[in-house]
């Protein structure tokens, strides 16, 4: 574990960030105040629209015909 000051971190911070993803990194404040940087897990953000597809068994001529169908009903 490393321990940098306050003003250390300030200055170094985008160095303090990259060590912290290969082991723990802890800020002190003069008051005694101690708080440990840790990095998250970052997920790629995900569309509302993108859902799994289900299989039904049915071939791309079947679906048309049943588009086709219902389109003429409308």
């Amino acid at each position: 574990m490393k321990v940098y000051t306050y003003s250390e971190a300030r200055q170094k911070l985008a160095s303090i960030l990259e060590e912290s993803k290969t082991s723990e990194v802890v800020i002190s404040r003069r008051k005694g105040d101690m708080y440990a940087i840790i990095p998250q897990t970052t997920r790629p953000r995900r569309s509302p629209f993108d859902v799994p597809g289900l299989s039904k068994g049915f071939s791309k001529q079947e679906i048309v015909e049943i588009i086709r169908e219902s389109r003429k009903r409308a």
